[in-house]
């Protein structure tokens, strides 16, 4: 593979093109989600053991059965979480509504929303999974998990910050930018710190199922790289002199990003051939979860099944 070419580029341009931090989206509010979710199904979870039969006399049956208090307090929550759920594919349509938010923020929501459905709508089903509700659980946990296989190759594809895939030229000239300021901060040459980096970039692949496998491989082999890179550099900076702990933070990320982009530049083909597969599974069973809980919430509120009224 080539080297990239060295960037000298303006600080907007670099802005521009740099691809989004890999961290985990929104990790505070998932782990904040989920706990209280948990806290709420543990609360319950002498009424969710107990036979059906024995379930009406329990005490925590007005607030925990699926039109109780809580239970269907849950499934008004899990319904309106469900429908915001659609409102991502719609913003990656419909261009006029860049105002709401980069496509990749809307994402980073969207996930975040999607991982704690299936624990809310359990909650809302008192743990039990029968007839339309049963189909529409299972669906929306295929869709929730091969969410997180989508998420993963979303983030295997190079972007901008506002969500825009990069191509190979911005790819190329923002891996000349990172080996730049890299070399600048290590007293090394952009040749040397090439060379280190592009060792852990990994092979390609020619096949679907081997990009696949070459994916994992590489997020173990960047990890492994930049912890060698970061204990290098912490022993050894400039002159002989150890570099400051700041200073090996940041050039560390800016390797992880580098490798990155390589590594994603060798597998774009198939990453992008996977995606478009993912998209493919993904739509029918989202479009069953969605008949399946509008028929449920239908045939609720025309019954009258509610707490409210």
């Amino acid at each position: 593979m080539a080297a990239p070419t060295a960037a000298f580029e303006s600080p907007a341009t670099r802005a521009a093109t740099r691809p989004p931090e890999r961290r985990r989206p929104g990790g505070r509010a998932l782990l904040v989600i989920l706990s209280t979710l948990a806290l709420v199904a543990l609360a319950g979870l002498p009424y969710y053991r107990l036979p059906a039969g024995l379930r009406v006399r329990d005490p925590l049956h007005a607030w925990l059965k699926p039109s109780g208090y809580v239970g269907q307090s849950a499934g008004i929550l899990g319904f309106l979480v469900f429908a915001f759920l659609w409102l991502y594919p719609l913003r990656k349509k419909v261009r006029a509504l860049a105002w709401t938010g980069s496509v990749g923020k809307w994402l980073d929501v969207h996930v975040v929303a999607a991982l704690g459905l299936p624990l809310l709508v359990a909650i809302h089903a008192a743990w039990k999974f029968e007839g339309l509700i049963g189909l529409g659980y299972a669906s929306m946990l295929v869709v929730c998990l091969s969410g997180i296989v989508g998420r993963y190759l979303y983030t295997r594809i190079p972007r901008s910050r506002s969500g825009v895939e990069l191509t190979r030229e911005e790819v190329a000239s923002q891996r000349g930018a990172l080996v730049t300021e890299i070399a600048a901060a290590t007293g090394r040459t952009p040749e040397e710190v090439l060379r280190t980096l592009d060792g852990a970039a990994g092979a390609g692949a020619t096949g679907l199922g081997q990009a696949l496998v070459r994916m994992a491989a590489n997020d173990v082999l960047r990890w492994r790289t930049t912890r060698r890179l970061r204990r290098e550099w912490t022993a050894a900076g400039p002159g002989g002199a150890p570099l400051p702990k700041a200073t090996v933070d940041r050039i560390a990320r800016l390797a992880n990003e580098e490798i990155a982009l390589a590594q994603q530049a060798r597998l774009l083909e198939a990453t992008q051939t996977a995606f478009r597969y993912w998209h493919v599974a993904h739509r029918p069973f989202a479009i069953t979860a969605l008949i399946a809980v509008t028929v449920h919430v239908a045939v609720v509120v025309a019954m009258g099944a509610t707490w409210f009224w």
